[in-house]
This record gives C-alpha cells, structure tokens and sequence, in this order.
C-alpha cells in the first residue's frame, strides 16, 4: 500500500521502459499481471522513500536482501505495460558507480564502509552467475538529464503538468515528462547517431547515445519509453519547467548536424547546454 507523505525526495530523473505483459515469463507474468489491478500502486516518490530509509542505519542497506516486487504501470490502447522496480539489481549498479565515482575514499568510507560495501559486491557477483542477462528497467541520473536521453522523443510527446494539476498531495505535481513507443525511439536514436558521426568524431553524446541503444536493444518491440524529470521538477521554479523544450533543442541541434549548419547545432547545443548548467549548479548552492 502507497503511504501518503509530504515529504518529497528530490533530485533524480529517470528513463523508463514499460514492457507489456507477453514480455514476462510464467509465473512472473501472472504476478504482475495481479499487481496491474491494484487500486493504489506506489509512485516514484515511494520508491525513493524506500531506498532512502534503507541507508538510516549504522551500517546502513544500500542495496535490499531482497528484490522488490514492484513496479511502475501504465497503460496504452488498452494494454497494460509494466516497468519493474529491480531495486536490488539496482542498488548493486549503483554501487559499483560509486566505487568508481569521484568520490574521495574517506567520504566513500563514511558513506558506505569498505565492509558494507564488499558484502554487496559478493552478493552481487554470486547472483551474477545465475542471472547473467539481467538488466534494469529503469536508469536513473541526478541534477540533470543528458542529452541522449533527449534524444529519444520529440517534443509534441512531451507532458508537462503545472504543481497542483494532477491532484492532492505531493504526487500532485509539477510532472514533466516525455513517452514514446519503442519503435520510435530506437529509430530516432539511429537518426541521431547517423547525424553525429557523419558530422563529428566519437564523442561523449555518441558514446551515450550507444550504450543507450544498447540497452533498449534488450527490451520488448512494443514497450513504451519514458522520460521522468521525476524530483527535477523540484529544482526549477513554474516559469522554467514551463519553458523547457529540452527535446527540441536536441531535436534541433541533430537536425542541423545532418544539415551540415555548424552554427544552427551549435546554437542548439548552447541553449540546452546553459539551461542545464543553471540546474546542476543549484548541486553545489547554499
């Protein structure tokens, strides 16, 4: 059951995959299946809250002993498409990033404590073998959003609920968000990389751009893609998420790549690039 809260967990956003039912294997199949008819099916916020209240204690759990049996669900054109949580394949990812992050070793070991931190790894590795295929639904980045995932949707997808337009409470809103089916994104993501390196070298955004192809290469033909500014929303006041066509400029700045307007890309890549900065800049802000 979703427990209300006023609490809200700021600042990651998320790209989703939805996957119909047909994708899931018995019995995990009927599972979600029931789950999809649940009268109150927990929110992002929910989850967040979850993973948070696991790392209170001394030591604390970064990543769950068990797997959750959530899932985000939605529905289009009468069929039901289900993204599970995987907090616990999550957690392990998330770990081994934070091992190789920048993060100084004392404060790592504040954190996370080397033993903390080798327990999750062994476990992980012992769960490896026998799930080697395993890969998450969803992918999740703070303070901002890259440009990649941009790339995957179009600006006519794109939602954008202004605080109090969806309800009570806090999952009330702000929501900006964008879906799209699979088909289109993966097609999109091929015109893009297509544009990039027929117009510039390997680069950050076409690395990006093929580990995120890679990725959806994984997932059913007809899932739905999502992208979620999820706690974002809380960063930025109403007049900026109002105004945020991150989709477009990235829409736009491809679209003069393969035009070969040099100036046209640029100017694109400026505005998308300078209002992302303000956002990653409130990280480090009193």
């Amino acid at each position: 059951m979703s427990v209300p809260s006023s609490v809200l967990v700021p600042y990651a956003a998320y790209l989703r995959v939805y996957e119909p039912l047909a994708a899931f294997p018995e019995p995990e199949r009927g599972h979600w299946a029931r789950y999809a008819r649940r009268p109150d099916p927990p929110d992002a916020q929910d989850e967040l809250r979850r993973s948070l209240a696991d790392l209170v204690p001394v030591p604390p759990v970064p990543v769950p002993v068990h797997e959750s049996a959530d899932a985000f669900v939605a529905e289009v054109d009468g069929v039901v498409l289900v993204c599970p949580w995987r907090t616990r394949l999550r957690g392990w990812l998330a770990m081994a990033d934070l091992v190789g992050g920048t993060l100084p070793a004392p404060v790592l070991d504040a954190m996370v404590p080397p033993v903390v931190r080798a327990q999750a790894t062994a476990d992980h590795e012992r769960w490896l073998a026998g799930n080697p295929d395993a890969r998450p639904w969803i992918r999740g980045t703070v303070w901002r959003v890259p440009p990649s995932w941009f790339a995957l949707f179009s600006d006519e997808e794109r939602e954008y609920v202004p605080a109090g337009g969806a309800g009570e409470g806090p999952a009330a809103g702000p929501v900006l968000r964008y879906r799209t089916p699979m088909a289109q994104a993966r097609r999109r993501l091929a015109r893009a990389l297509k544009a990039l390196r027929g117009a510039i070298a390997e680069g950050p955004m076409t690395e990006s751009l093929v580990e995120v192809g890679r990725w959806l290469e994984e997932f059913h033909p007809r899932a739905l893609v999502e992208l979620d500014y999820g706690g974002l929303v809380h960063a930025l006041g109403a007049e900026e998420l109002a105004a945020d066509r991150s989709a477009a400029d990235v829409a736009a700045g491809i679209e003069a790549l393969r035009d070969g307007d040099g100036e046209g890309a640029q100017a694109a890549y400026g505005r998308f690039a300078e209002r992302w900065k303000a956002v990653h800049n409130l990280q480090f802000a009193n």
